[in-house]
């Protein structure tokens, strides 16, 4: 009796946290952009039926719901079905699913990022908020330093810099955090030789933007929004082809890293750490969990802006290997795999189509086959029409004596209008 009263009791727990989270989340369809109110701030996620991964997100898009209400935030929480509401989801320029979106003062922030709760809760925290944070104290310095892995630091009164890096953190504000402070709230030990400075920290030290020897304030950030070495989703290094930076990355294991991945795990790091100066400009590092194909433990270099790779041509044994093995990608002497070429984006199509294909067939098998075989029945019927309203040879001979008397009679014209 007992055991069947609190299996009630667990169930009737489960069901009021099922619906509390729901009752946060609210559901949008194609008349939201006429009747939201205009300084209202939404988190929205484009969903489609079928999609095994906007499934997966499902209750955790909830638990966000739920805990920013918790929270008193103004954010409030919405999810679409793009499928039937196309209208609202051309209006967001929705492409794949999950998209996940913020709403602020009729601006739309796209979140570029993994799809985990902290994640999301970052980017809403980020965006929400104003552009430009002011740190009024070095408490709260601190307190952004070990908060954030990357901060952005305007010091200084205002001037052109700060507008342009106002104008930067429109755009760059899904990704970092921007803050202004002045030279008294930062540490001493810090030397700023002119003011106002743009600081850029990370991985416990900090870098000092040079306009003429960084370029463009925007595009500086790009290169080195992101830590120097850490762990790397599919989402971030997507994200990492704004850089413009090779990146460096240890294959490992999901979990459990053997012996052989932890020494792969700890050459990275040294060669990071130790070599920094040498290749901080043109790498970043990281680790990333293999998958597919991919031989665990290995190293493999990317280069993003034209979708190329670099392997070793040896074993990485010491220190040493590595490092001759980033000076030959430098120097042309490891021969780049890869790229943007007609083969590869060829095998890149079939791929991507079967990655995307695969998850519809699992979940709608109906309207998998649908969307295969609907092009190809159209194709089919137009080629067979094209075939059989081609005339033939013997129909060609057959109209020779009709097409004869007109060409005659154009001739004799010609000859009168010369006469």
């Amino acid at each position: 009796m007992s055991v069947q009263r609190n299996t009630v009791l667990l169930s009737v727990l489960l069901l009021v946290s099922i619906t509390s989270g729901s009752a946060f989340v609210e559901e949008l369809d194609d008349t939201f952009m006429e009747t939201k109110e205009p300084d209202e701030i939404w988190l929205i996620q484009f969903y489609a039926p079928w999609c095994s991964f906007c499934k997966q997100l499902d209750p955790v898009w909830h638990k966000i719901g739920s805990e920013l209400r918790s929270l008193g935030s103004p954010i409030r929480v919405g999810k679409s079905d793009a499928t039937a509401n196309t209208a609202l989801a051309k209006e967001f320029k929705v492409r794949n699913y999950p998209a996940i979106l913020m709403l602020k003062n009729n601006v739309k922030y796209n979140y570029p990022g993994s799809r985990t709760k902290d994640g999301i809760l970052d980017f809403a925290d980020r965006v929400s908020g104003p552009l430009v944070r002011s740190l009024s104290s070095t408490r709260l310095f601190q307190h952004a330093i070990n908060r954030h892995d990357v901060i952005v630091v305007y010091v200084g009164a205002t001037s052109e810099l700060k507008g342009n890096l106002t104008a930067a953190a429109e755009e760059l504000i899904v990704h970092t955090y921007f803050f202004s402070a002045s030279r008294e709230v930062l540490p001493k030990e810090l030397t700023l030789t002119s003011l106002p400075a743009v600081l850029l920290f990370k991985d416990g030290t900090h870098f000092i933007y040079d306009k003429e020897q960084d370029g463009e304030l925007k595009s500086w950030i790009k290169r080195e929004r992101f830590p120097n070495v850490f762990l790397i989703d599919s989402y971030t290094l997507y994200a990492m082809g704004e850089s413009g930076k090779l990146v460096l990355l240890a294959l490992l294991e999901e979990s459990h890293l053997c012996e052989e991945s932890l020494r792969y795990k700890h050459l990275l790091e040294k060669v990071a750490t130790e070599h920094k100066e040498t290749y901080n400009r043109k790498f970043y590092f990281g680790f990333m969990e293999g998958s597919g194909e991919a031989v665990v433990p290995s190293f493999i270099v990317v280069n993003l802006s034209n979708d190329g790779y670099f392997l070793p041509p040896g074993p990485i044994e010491t220190e040493r290997h590595l490092l001759h093995f980033l000076d030959g990608v430098l120097d042309g002497r490891v021969e780049g795999q890869g790229g943007n070429d007609f083969t590869q984006r060829v095998r890149r199509f079939v791929y991507e189509t079967r990655m995307t294909l695969t998850p519809v067939f699992r979940e709608a098998p109906v309207l998998g086959y649908f969307l295969i075989g609907f092009p190809l029945t159209v194709g089919c019927i137009f080629c067979y029409l094209c075939i059989k309203n081609r005339p033939t040879s013997a129909d060609d001979y057959e109209d020779a004596p009709l097409l004869a008397p007109s060409l005659q009679r154009k001739k004799k014209l010609a000859e009168k209008k010369c006469d």
